[in-house]
């Protein structure tokens, strides 16, 4: 692997080829999905400037801080998830990984961090770098994803104001304290995301 990411709570999740619908300024090459390493990551973010700085966005700004330089280094480009629009199509880049799937809540599993995957950037490497697909999680799974959100906004497609209700309402926080209870379910990866991470996500959600 291409990418030096020691010491930055960010791993390699999987990576795929560059092809010319994905509309980058390269030809070939690879594009390497990277994501927080839990539970790792928190504690390094959390002692980030960005964080501390009172100033907006400041995961993306953290992430492009780290990121940039490691894409330069390995002769490389980054993209974020921020970036757009048109935004960069990381969904389709991680299903063509042959790591991540859609979940049966249509949210992208992986096979490592399970529900809890999330992108902070993808580096494109001019080396073309083989595939190392994986079993999907989902296939021996009695998906008690389906049924675990306490608002039902799981059920068909997903709702986004039933979710959001459920996590103003006083009476039912678990979900702002400790991150989605769908999520959480999920048999990979589960206790790796730590509660203050799950609270900041959650409160940049709303």
């Amino acid at each position: 692997m291409p990418l030096s990411l020691d010491g930055t709570g960010l791993m390699a999740l999987g990576h795929c080829p560059a092809i010319a619908s994905d509309n980058l300024p390269h030809d070939g090459g690879s594009l390497i999905l990277v994501g927080p390493d839990e539970p790792a990551f928190w504690p390094i973010f959390a002692a980030a400037p960005e964080l501390n700085d009172g100033e907006a966005d400041p995961l993306d700004r953290w992430s492009k801080r780290i990121l940039n330089p490691i894409a330069q280094a390995a002769g490389g480009a980054a993209y974020f998830p921020s970036d757009g629009p048109p935004f960069h199509p990381f969904f389709t880049w991680a299903l063509r990984s042959g790591r991540f799937w859609a979940s049966p809540i249509g949210f992208l599993v992986h096979n490592h961090a399970g529900l809890w995957v999330s992108f902070r950037g993808a580096v494109w490497v001019p080396q073309v770098l083989e595939l190392a697909a994986a079993e999907q999680p989902c296939l021996t799974c009695d998906a008690p994803c389906k049924t675990a959100c306490p608002a039902g906004a799981l059920l068909d497609g997903y709702d986004v104001e039933a979710c959001k209700t459920q996590l103003k309402d006083p009476d039912a926080r678990d979900c702002m304290g400790s991150g989605c209870a769908a999520r959480r379910v999920c048999p990979i990866g589960q206790g790796n995301r730590l509660r203050a991470q799950a609270r900041f996500h959650m409160e940049a959600f709303l």
